[in-house]
This record gives C-alpha cells, sequence and structure tokens, in this order.
C-alpha cells in the first residue's frame, strides 16, 4: 500500500506544483505540505477533500485504498461518459489480445 505522503508528492510533480504553490491554493503553508509529504502530519478532512478535487482523485487513492486514480468526468454529458465507457471497453478488449 502506497502510504499518503509518497502519493501526495507524486500528484503534486505530475501537476507540475511546487510546495508553495500547492500550499497557496490550499490556504496553507509550504511546511505543512512538507510536513504531509514526510508524514509528520496528515490533512484534516476538509483538506483532504480539497487535496482531491485539486488533483482529480478519490480520497480513497489519496490515502492509499485504491491502487488507481479515477477519471473526473464532471462536467461531461451522459453522451460523453458513454463515448469514453465504450473508448475503455474498446482498450480492455486490446489489451486482452
Amino acid at each position: 500500500m502506497v502510504n499518503f505522503g509518497i502519493r501526495l508528492k507524486e500528484l503534486r510533480l505530475k501537476a507540475g506544483l511546487t510546495q508553495k504553490q500547492l500550499a497557496d491554493r490550499l490556504g496553507l503553508t509550504k511546511s505543512v505540505i512538507s510536513y504531509y509529504e514526510l508524514i509528520e502530519r496528515y490533512p484534516s478532512p476538509d483538506i483532504l477533500v480539497k487535496l482531491s478535487t485539486i488533483f482529480g482523485v478519490t480520497t480513497d487513492y489519496l490515502l492509499g485504498l485504491e491502487a488507481r486514480p479515477t477519471i473526473d468526468v464532471s462536467g461531461l454529458d451522459e453522451n460523453d461518459i458513454d463515448l469514453l465507457r465504450h473508448t475503455v471497453e474498446v482498450l480492455r478488449m486490446k489489451n486482452k489480445k
């Protein structure tokens, strides 16, 4: 199981954010983000939700309870979501070969 600090750092770097930039978006200090990444502190539930929104992942993924991130489909209409489902199925069938 991946720990929260490692996952947070990976997501932050993938998003191209510094600790300071992430802290500013959350209304925290850079040192708090550092403490999170070093697993010296854990975020409150509301900060955890904000982090999941910023990175487009579930809180379970952030906490290491899910192995893979999910795809955020908010803002898409039902036709777009159906197209994504179909694309996923095609990719699954391709990878089974």
